[in-house]
């Protein structure tokens, strides 16, 4: 029995289901019962009817998985799996930020740690942020972090009163808006796609600008044939699932040939630590009762607002 069947086995014992995002490695992806943007993997923790969750992602999604599931046992494959977007934010340097700023509300992307959700109003993500934004009162003074690029983004289509929290994803901050301006001349037929985490001038050069499930859905609806993809390559291997006949072209990082654009945190799981996860049930996510339920708040009215506006 190879290892992929030992886990699926283990997974009908243990009435178990794991979760994938689409950075994760493409065997991971393959053995994964779902796979999906944040938003995605939210929406089905909170409703998947299982004893366990295993969460092939970062520290912070399994957080999120626990804050949506306390009754389950939320599994990682491998607990140091972290995330230099989370890591750019901590809770005591914003309640700092939101002292400077009174009265402003407090919109955190998902890419963050409990305690900074435990002090948000709504948590969003890539997939949702504009929706959300748009959807505040016009006058609304916003609190917007840690991503500054997708902040920055947002603020800019949707023309909102937004303060900035100067945070970024080391992964996005790499891509290189020259080296994908010479692959476009290479392949003048080639769609650019680019997450709103990436710099503003790799944005000004992309064809579509969209969450890794948007990104993915236009490459399955799009005539187009061949794609520049400036996201973490990861969600080539969903991409090329979804659509046998099209190319999809990683976008090259500022240093060149190196493997900037690769999340290695995502990256940490594997196989082997998948296995040993459900084998032996370890790596087990848990939070004191009190910061769970004050994080689960905000992203309560993410998931409220998105299932309102139909996300």
């Amino acid at each position: 029995m190879n290892l992929t069947e030992k886990i699926l086995e283990l997974k009908k014992e243990k009435n178990a289901v794991i979760l994938a995002h689409y950075y994760q490695r493409d065997e991971i992806q393959q053995v994964a019962d779902h796979i999906g943007d944040s938003l995605a993997l939210a929406q089905i923790a909170a409703k998947c009817d299982c004893d366990i969750l295993v969460m092939c992602g970062v520290n912070f999604m399994g957080e999120t998985a626990k804050i949506l599931s306390p009754r389950k046992k939320v599994l990682l494959p491998d607990n140091t799996a972290g995330c230099s977007l989370a890591d750019s934010c901590n809770a005591v340097d914003l309640q700092k930020f939101k002292e400077k700023y009174p009265g402003y509300t407090v919109i955190s992307y998902v890419n963050t740690t409990a305690e900074v959700k435990a002090l948000t109003d709504i948590v969003v993500t890539s997939s949702n942020a504009r929706q959300i934004v748009e959807s505040m009162p016009a006058g609304e003074k916003i609190i917007f972090g840690p991503d500054r690029n997708l902040g920055n983004y947002i603020k800019g289509v949707t023309g909102r009163d937004m303060v900035i929290w100067d945070g970024a994803c080391h992964v996005h901050e790499q891509f290189s808006a020259a080296g994908i301006k010479e692959l476009k001349e290479k392949n003048p037929d080639a769609e650019v796609l680019a997450h709103p985490e990436c710099n503003r001038s790799v944005l000004d050069v992309a064809d579509v600008v969209g969450s890794t499930a948007a990104l993915l859905k236009h490459s399955v609806s799009s005539p187009s044939v061949k794609f520049i993809v400036a996201t973490e390559p990861g969600i080539l291997f969903e991409m090329k699932n979804r659509c046998p006949g099209k190319e999809f072209i990683p976008a090259p990082s500022e240093e060149g040939g190196c493997a900037c654009n690769i999340c290695s945190y995502m990256k940490q799981n594997t196989l082997e630590k998948l296995y040993e996860a459900l084998e032996y049930e370890r790596y087990e996510v848990t939070l004191p009762e009190e910061l769970r339920a004050k994080a689960e708040v905000p992203i309560r009215r993410m998931l409220e607002i998105s299932e309102k506006l139909k996300l």
